[in-house]
């Protein structure tokens, strides 16, 4: 069903894909739009590694949400881990794309929980996590993706 990649002596494995999941820190989700055109956002997000999947947060209406709910299939890519090995001017870098389906969590004590796993990765304390879910909870919609396929690649940028 998914296509294998192409250029097999880039390909990284499926354990460096999900480690640059874990790393990165903005992803882009691309799902089925209005008029079937693609929409594909940029995200903040946390894979976690005990369950294998994605999570997001966003409004709990608008584009994404509509989009979502029409057609749960995403994409998800994340760019990463450059590296100069060789050449300064020509960095290496990782890529990896997850496939997968999307669904909306309805459970408010599921939400808190993800939300405030998510919020960890970039606050720079817990406290400040607590605060802000307590102010802003209320109006979060947290979004669970399953993944299905994931491949990654290392190229060297020249």
């Amino acid at each position: 069903m998914f296509r294998p990649l192409r250029r097999k002596k880039n390909e990284i494995s499926a354990e460096d894909a999900k480690e640059l999941l874990r790393t990165a820190r903005r992803g882009i989700l691309a799902m089925n739009g209005d008029d079937e055109y693609p929409y594909a956002i940029p995200i903040n997000y946390i894979y976690d590694d005990t369950d294998g999947k994605i999570y997001f947060h966003g409004s709990r209406c608008g584009h994404k949400v509509d989009a979502l709910k029409r057609c749960d299939r995403i994409c998800f890519t994340v760019v990463g881990a450059e590296k100069v090995k060789d050449e300064v001017w020509a960095p290496y870098v990782k890529s990896a794309v997850a496939f997968g389906r999307c669904r909306l969590i309805e459970n408010e004590e599921e939400t808190i929980k993800t939300l405030k796993k998510l919020a960890m990765k970039y606050y720079p304390d817990e406290h400040m996590v607590d605060e802000e879910i307590r102010r802003s909870a209320k109006a979060v919609q947290m979004f669970e993706i399953t993944i299905e396929h994931i491949s990654g690649k290392e190229v060297q940028e020249r």
